[in-house]
């Protein structure tokens, strides 16, 4: 089956990039605050397998509180970065709504949501945990840079209907982040192990890396190995993919 991307507002207009083989599996990878997909879509560009889509949406313009209301990319409004800031409800959930779009839009195109790992940096990588502990689609894995959890108080409650339950997510933080603290990355793989299965969890830290976009190379490394792991080509299953880190 092939589906119209013009029915999914998000994917109609995200940076994608193909496989070079027979696509079986797809990456999702949503950008962080003020930023586009382009940039993602190079890094993905970087350590990309022949047989994965990877697909890097750009976030709407919105004014964001945080900013001094100023327009920019967000995929929901912040009005602070504490575990404690008042959270955009509606617009987290919305967000998410539309990312849950793109998956379902790949799974009718023939990619089953098993092969599907979504992922994302900073406000993208909060969507990504977000959306996945909601989605009734069972997916390979999740991936977040730099995050944390939005919406936390309503966890493990929110997640009751979540296909993810048994999902491995991988979140790596700088130990020098100066804007989402590595003790609040701490803080939310904690209450991830109360929501899944917390063999599941997995936290990396990374010793001097600050709040950045720009790729380091053991972070995109792991976030490699993580994709390799999880969507080995189904006639490769026999293999082991070993650890780089």
């Amino acid at each position: 089956m092939c589906g119209n991307n013009m029915s999914v507002p998000l994917l109609s207009e995200a940076v994608t990039v193909p496989g070079t083989e027979k696509e079986t599996a797809v990456v999702i990878f949503l950008h962080g605050l003020g930023d586009t997909g382009h940039g993602w879509a190079d890094t993905m560009t970087s350590i990309r397998l022949p047989y994965i889509k990877y697909i890097c949406p750009h976030a709407p313009r919105i004014p964001v509180t945080l900013n001094m209301k100023m327009t920019m990319p967000s995929w929901f409004d912040l009005t602070g970065l504490s575990p404690e800031s008042p959270e955009d409800e509606a617009g987290i959930k919305r967000a998410a709504e539309n990312i849950k779009a793109i998956i379902d839009h790949e799974v009718k195109n023939g990619i089953p949501s098993s092969r599907i790992i979504l992922g994302g940096f900073s406000q993208g990588g909060a969507l990504s945990l977000y959306t996945s502990l909601t989605s009734q689609q069972h997916l390979a894995g999740v991936v977040g840079l730099s995050c944390w959890l939005p919406l936390h108080k309503t966890f493990p409650q929110a997640a009751s209907g979540s296909g993810n339950k048994d999902t491995p997510i991988l979140q790596c933080h700088g130990e020098m982040d100066p804007m989402i603290p590595v003790q609040f990355g701490a803080m939310t793989a904690e209450k991830l192990k109360t929501i899944i299965s917390p063999q599941n969890v997995t936290f990396r830290t990374y010793p001097g890396l600050m709040h950045s976009s720009c790729p380091q190379f053991q972070t995109l490394l792991k976030v490699k190995t993580a994709v390799e792991d999880h969507l080995v080509p189904q006639s490769l299953h026999c293999l082991k993919v070993a650890h780089c880190l």
